[in-house]
């Protein structure tokens, strides 16, 4: 009924949700949809699948070909870990310790100083010998499943697009995140649990959520965030019991607060965060039949939890299996808030303290995944938004100033070719120079392994169809087994 028919007391007329200018616009658009998907259908292009994805962003869906990975552990050594101290060894580092460096590439981003050498020994690991540095001795016993690369790079010196370029192949715009394209891409194994989780110890870290964004994608994509700091399950994950209200109860009362947020977005063509909520409010309800198991460290056996340790980052990656177990397509581990790798000065003792906190646990869950059956099925990523340079950093020189121009980070599992290293940097550590990786070709390996074409998975948003890698990006073919 029009808006200008006055309501009439005696029948008492409701006016419409919306106007009939609204109503002729939506429903023309819709007729021209319904006659799409009918040419469609007969030419047999509309298969079921697509049709339900289209509805359900959560359904499972095939890849492209057939992966060899069906989850991703993405290790986030976040502040940037040094590359000539893990696994980019630089003899020549020795040879110059402090005195100037003879290049005129080097470029910075502070004031820096000489080189400076690594206080760390490398030494050969495996049948591959492959040098790693002492750092990293437990996992170096896993070199050959490892493939390491050695001549990442990325675009700028600074945390926040580095992280955003990293996370979300972007480092300016809004973008969906690699976890987000993960869900988006293959749908969930279970609906009880997030497809996509991530923990980070003490609170969030830099630029916060927009690490695990699912900006256009459906919001069900998203990542759910954990203080892995905590324990106890109503602290890990925030209102995950309703003290008041039973299951059966909650259920009606969400399927009330469903529509009325199903009618308020019907009034609007797009409303991803609307949508995202309603997912969100699903999910919570969910998860209270499965989580308080799967984060149940003490259900492993005692041998399994000691060999993890009783640190956070080896009850992090105990969690971690569990859940890769249950389903959960992607899993985010970040060294802690904040820049805990981001070792200015002192890196030393910094970096010393870190890759104590993470080596055992790191060997303890390649193990692990090995002896469930799991390892060849999981893709692991190591590895920062960037590296540092091989130059001391001014004015204490005693660490070292952030460095996109070369880095390293190693990927095992899930296809990898493991004893190799691909790329090189310079003689002293600073810039790649042998086989670029830029982070758009990391993601475009990654999605090949997990069965992608990166330049066909995409998704149309404001006219134009964007993916993951942006407009390039290639694979690595080097490291693929």
């Amino acid at each position: 009924m029009p808006h200008d028919v006055p309501k009439n007391p005696t029948t008492n007329v409701i006016p419409p949700l919306i106007s009939r200018r609204d109503m002729l616009s939506r429903s023309g658009m819709g007729f021209g949809m319904v006659g799409l998907a009918g040419l469609l259908a007969d030419e047999g292009t509309l298969v079921a699948q697509e049709a339900a994805a289209a509805t359900d962003p959560l359904v499972i869906k095939p890849p492209h070909f057939p992966g060899t990975a069906k989850h991703v552990v993405h290790l986030f050594m976040n502040g940037g870990p040094s590359q000539v101290d893990t696994f980019d060894p630089k003899p020549a580092l020795d040879q110059y310790h402090g005195k100037p460096l003879p290049t005129s590439n080097l470029r910075t981003e502070r004031k820096t100083g000489a080189a400076m050498r690594s206080p760390f020994k490398f030494e050969k690991y495996g049948q591959s010998g492959i040098e790693v540095s002492e750092l990293f001795a437990k996992t170096a016993a896993h070199i050959d499943d490892i493939a390491v690369i050695r001549s990442m790079h990325a675009e700028v010196p600074n945390h926040e697009p580095s992280l955003m370029l990293m996370n979300c192949g972007d480092g300016r715009l809004s973008r969906p995140s690699f976890g987000a394209w993960v869900n988006y891409g293959l749908g969930t194994e279970n609906r009880n649990l997030p497809g996509f989780i991530v923990m980070c110890p003490g609170g969030y870290p830099i630029v916060a959520t927009q690490n695990w964004r699912s900006s256009f994608l459906p919001g069900a994509c998203q990542g759910t965030y954990l203080d892995s700091n905590q324990t106890d399950l109503d602290k890990l994950i925030a209102n995950i019991r309703n003290t008041r209200l039973s299951l059966d109860e909650q259920r009606r009362q969400l399927d009330l607060v469903k529509k009325l947020n199903e009618l308020h977005a019907a009034e609007r063509q797009h409303a991803p965060l609307l949508e995202a909520r309603i997912q969100s409010f699903e999910l919570a309800y969910r998860m209270q039949t499965e989580a308080a198991e799967a984060f149940d460290l003490n259900r492993e056996p005692k041998h399994v939890r000691e060999s993890y340790g009783s640190g956070i980052h080896g009850r992090q990656l105990l969690i971690t299996r569990r859940l890769i177990e249950r389903g959960v397509r992607f899993i985010q581990i970040w060294s802690g808030a904040g820049q805990p790798w981001d070792n200015h000065d002192g890196l030393q003792a910094q970096h010393q303290k870190l890759a104590n906190d993470w080596d055992g646990p790191i060997a303890a869950f390649l193990q692990d995944l090995k002896q469930c059956g799991l390892f060849d099925e999981t893709l692991i990523l190591w590895g920062g938004e960037f590296g540092r340079t091989p130059v001391a950093e001014l004015p204490s020189l005693s660490g070292r100033d952030h460095n996109h121009y070369g880095f390293s980070c190693w990927l095992a599992g899930g296809g990898i070719k493991g004893g190799v290293v691909h790329g090189a940097t310079d003689e002293f550590g600073f810039q790649a120079v042998e086989h670029p990786v830029h982070v758009h070709d990391l993601h475009a390996t990654m999605l090949h392994l997990l069965g992608f074409d990166h330049e066909r998975l995409t998704y149309r948003y404001a006219g134009r169809d964007f993916r993951l890698t942006d407009v390039s990006g290639r694979v690595v073919q080097e490291i693929v087994a």
